[in-house]
């Protein structure tokens, strides 16, 4: 069932690519970094795969991956930025962001600073959330937007390259991130079935 779900969300993310070309990329990379489980490991790769076929420009794939990254990434900065600590604390759990990992980012962000984005944006599961306390310790936009750019760079090249190095045999890279892919949605469903235990429990506790 896992591997029916996972293959059905490469299925959708391959047609929105083919059919909108640059301007799929630049969605389905913007849902990703507003934490929408839409993977840039199969986004990038297959990108890549298309530069040589002449469909796509290497630079011009990894710019618009990069904006879009830019746009997503924004959107959790904005929600940190004005819900602040008492919006994620009361709605982070619908984000899968919980107390305890806004008190790590805390940490996280004191003996890092505002370049901690620009490292965060290079680590799988963490670049996609590190938006949300980026906005809620108030760091200025400016550098946001700066080292997100800039961090998310880097990653998007190297997956894009690696779609472009093994050609139509691109798909070879969800050997490696598969077991990963499994293990985010195990977490995610984990994730989903101790919320409604939790206000299954409440709501009996009331009676």
């Amino acid at each position: 069932m896992v591997s029916a779900l996972l293959g059905a969300v490469s299925i959708l993310i391959l047609s929105a690519i083919e059919n909108t070309g640059y301007l799929g990329v630049f969605f389905l990379t913007a849902l990703e970094s507003a934490s929408i489980p839409v993977p840039s490991e199969i986004i990038m790769p297959f990108s890549g795969f298309l530069v040589t076929t002449g469909r796509f420009s290497l630079w011009l794939v990894i710019f618009w991956a990069t904006v879009g990254n830019l746009l997503g990434s924004l959107v959790l900065y904005i929600i940190g930025c004005y819900g602040g600590r008492r919006f994620i604390l009361k709605y982070g759990r619908y984000f899968f962001f919980s107390e305890h990992e806004l008190n790590k980012s805390d940490e996280w962000f004191k003996k890092y600073g505002s370049p901690a984005i620009f490292l965060g944006r290079m680590l799988p599961i963490v670049r996609t959330y590190i938006s949300l306390p980026a906005g809620v310790t108030k760091i200025s936009l400016p550098k946001f937007l700066i080292y997100t750019f800039t961090g998310s760079l880097p990653w998007n090249f190297a997956l894009a390259y690696i779609g472009v190095a093994l050609g139509q045999n691109w798909k070879g890279i969800e050997v490696y991130f598969r077991k990963f892919d499994y293990l985010i949605l195990i977490l995610i469903l984990a994730a989903i079935g101790w919320w409604v235990w939790r206000h299954i429990k409440r709501g009996l506790t009331k009676l």
